[in-house]
């Protein structure tokens, strides 16, 4: 596969991947301000922008409509959800050639339903905003799942999304675990762990594993460790692993090559990891350490089949 195409592919997964987040981020936190005491609002909001990586994380910005616009519309931040979507549009678009006919249509009516949005018209009901982002970036991945060929292409598809989703698990839970108390003693206190697993989708998901008893030592096992859960950190690095399998041998290169290596040593850094011991432990270090793996893989990936040397590529 062309190194161009194989590039499109990876950052077009991983930009839809950061649109549907920031969406889903963004609903529940807003309904989360119903139940939120006046004098926590900004500091919950603080945190939902250093959990996305957003620029003016860190600053004096504490309106929620503001920052509600900067992380959906506002195109001079890269991190904002139309950035992402059209982003992610422009990867598909240099690619046309390697994906589905269904795949165009579906993200590039995604990308022109958003474009003409504006704050004012979601301010009184942002709710169908936000659904439309996650349900599109969902139609999307059962459309390519679907329609395009499952080769070397649809891997890179799926590596983008799982290294993603692997980083920002990682990076979100880090900033929420700093700032919530471990033991839950209040209503409000516990209605911001119900929100961290909704905002990763996982609420319904832990019910049926641990009932409705919320408490963080479990929600970190059942977010960090689940291996049947698809947002875990442990089903998304075995994605990870399998599609990286899956291009070495379409590219017939040797499994145990850079890329593979880490691969396998962040699968083994989750697999090998107990709860009990990551809670007494230093959870900070942990999910950093999955982070910076995350980022080894991701510049192994470049260095391997997108930006290597044209000289080995040819055949001695």
């Amino acid at each position: 596969m062309l190194s161009r195409v194989a590039d499109n592919l990876f950052w077009m997964s991983r930009y839809l991947e950061r649109a549907e987040h920031v969406a889903r981020v963004l609903e529940v936190n807003l309904n989360l301000n119903l139940e939120r005491s006046p004098e926590n609002i900004a500091a919950r909001w603080g945190e939902v922008l250093a959990g996305v990586r957003h620029p003016i994380a860190g600053s004096d910005v504490t309106d929620v409509y503001t920052i509600t616009k900067a992380l959906s519309f506002d195109t001079n931040y890269h991190t904002s959800i139309i950035s992402y979507i059209e982003a992610a549009r422009e990867n598909a678009r240099q690619v046309r050639e390697q994906i589905s006919s269904e795949m165009w249509e579906q993200i590039n009516g995604l990308y022109l339903a958003l474009r003409g949005r504006s704050m004012q018209d979601i301010q009184y009901e942002p709710r169908e905003f936000f659904r439309g982002v996650r349900d599109g970036s969902h139609l999307f991945q059962g459309i390519t799942d679907s329609t395009m060929n499952h080769g070397a292409g649809w891997h890179f598809i799926q590596v983008g999304r799982y290294i993603e989703r692997a980083e920002m698990t990682a990076r979100f839970l880090d900033v929420k675990f700093t700032a919530l108390h471990l033991e839950i003693h209040s209503a409000e206190e516990f209605q911001e762990w119900v929100g961290l697993l909704k905002c990763l989708t996982a609420f319904e998901a832990y019910c049926k594993v641990h009932t409705a008893d919320v408490r963080p030592d479990r929600v970190a096992e059942f977010l960090l460790l689940n291996r049947e859960f698809p947002r875990s950190i442990s089903f998304c690095v075995r994605r990870v692993q399998d599609a990286l399998t899956a291009i070495a041998e379409d590219a017939e290169i040797s499994k145990s090559n850079k890329v593979n290596r880490l691969a396998g040593k962040l699968e083994a850094t989750v697999d090998f990891s107990q709860i009990d011991e990551i809670m007494s432990g230093d959870l900070h270090s942990f999910l950093n350490n999955i982070q910076l793996q995350c980022k080894g893989i991701f510049e192994a990936i470049y260095q391997t089949y997108i930006s290597y040397a044209i000289e080995s590529a040819l055949p001695s």
